[in-house]
């Protein structure tokens, strides 16, 4: 009896696994490598990005174009815009300088060679905010001995006159009504006159100059100065400048561009400025015109000294496809390109001819055609993969 009932059990288990499919064990073999073998399909499904891209990765195809996933172009943050071939204003390209505005900027110099000693406030360093008419620091007047000498004979010698003539003064006004009026106002006249000769007698002995700001703004340089150096007379000791009001110098070699002049931008390292002309010189310096723009961008991230890229639109036009200065790498030998979007997965370095526009954009003479669209941002990661 009980043998039925086993073998009506494996009978049941029998028919059990065939209803549900379920594999049964081989004996003893071994199943853990079965994992490891899987393993190499994955790791090739990652691109030269690092990133996985499922069935396909990021790379590089014989004719130079890239292949890119959509996942991938997810992940490096790409974005395109389509460019339409149209009239532009021709621009031009300057070297310039920043500068500081001359109407709201100042400079003190020494007047004469002495020693300079600290102000109110102390000696003024570099970033100090100042305000027009401020007392900065003195300037005590230094001579050699026998200058020196000379100066204390002068005064002597004066002392003495002034003690003469106020004696005179004296007496004249005793006998006043017996003695002409107009002897007695010549002897006042020449005791006031010997008064203010011995007053800068002595100031040029012992007194200091005081050395005020011109304008209100920052000291943005101050030159190193310390408490009791000596300086040379015209000797700059202070610069102020407004930082809210800097301007560019640029040198134009083509001395008509002022007069075809439309606006003007200006771009230092990675910082574009806007830029309103000022007006330009009527004398050549080193063969060009120099012309002075006022920096309208507000709080802008540049210096003083900071050289830049002038960038003018003049009235004249040009045929191309406008693209932000972004898009522009470079490929090859140094060459400068765009990569295109041509298909959903493919894109294509072009090799370009551009201009400037402005400070943000340039425009694409020669390289693309009507429709095309150009990677705006990313275009540097698509120039890494090799």
């Amino acid at each position: 009896m009980m043998r039925k009932i086993e073998l009506h059990r494996l009978v049941a288990a029998l028919a059990l696994g065939m209803v549900t499919g379920t594999a049964l064990g081989h004996g003893d073999e071994d199943h853990s490598q079965d994992a490891k073998k899987k393993a190499p399909a994955a790791v090739s499904a990652v691109g030269t990005s690092g990133t996985a891209g499922g069935a396909a990765a990021l790379q590089r195809l014989a004719d130079g174009s890239l292949f890119v996933p959509k996942p991938v172009q997810r992940q490096l943050g790409l974005r395109t815009q389509p460019v339409r071939i149209a009239e532009l204003t021709a621009t031009v390209e300057m070297n310039g300088q920043v500068i500081p505005d001359p109407e709201t900027s100042g400079r003190v110099q020494a007047m004469f060679a002495g020693s300079v000693i600290p102000g109110p406030k102390g000696m003024p360093t570099a970033g100090r905010k100042v305000a027009k008419g401020e007392v900065l620091a003195y300037l005590r007047p230094i001579s050699g001995a026998i200058e020196r000498g000379n100066q204390k004979a002068s005064l002597a010698e004066l002392e003495a006159q002034l003690a003469i003539a106020e004696g005179k003064v004296k007496r004249f006004e005793q006998l006043e009504g017996a003695v002409p009026q107009k002897e007695i106002d010549a002897a006042r006249i020449e005791h006031t006159a010997l008064q203010q000769r011995r007053a800068y007698v002595r100031a040029s002995i012992d007194s200091a100059e005081q050395l005020v700001a011109p304008a209100s703004g920052i000291i943005s340089a101050s030159h190193h100065l310390l408490a009791g150096q000596v300086v040379d007379a015209k000797e700059v000791l202070f610069e102020i400048v407004d930082p809210a009001r800097l301007a560019v110098e640029a040198l134009a070699y083509d001395v008509g561009i002022a007069k075809t002049l439309l606006s003007a931008s200006a771009l230092a390292d990675q910082t574009a400025l806007d830029l309103k002309f000022v007006g330009g010189g009527q004398q050549l310096r080193e063969q060009a015109l120099p012309l002075l723009f006022r920096i309208t961008t507000p709080n802008a991230a540049v210096a003083v000294g900071q050289p830049v890229k002038v960038i003018v639109r003049i009235d004249k036009g040009v045929k191309g496809a406008t693209v932000p200065r972004a898009a522009l790498t470079k490929v090859g030998a140094g060459e400068t390109a765009v990569w295109v979007h041509t298909e959903a997965e493919r894109f294509v370095a072009r090799r370009i001819r551009h201009q400037s526009l402005d400070a943000a954009n340039v425009a694409i003479l020669d390289g693309l055609h009507d429709g095309d669209r150009v990677v705006t941002i990313g275009a540097g990661l698509l120039s890494q993969v090799r």
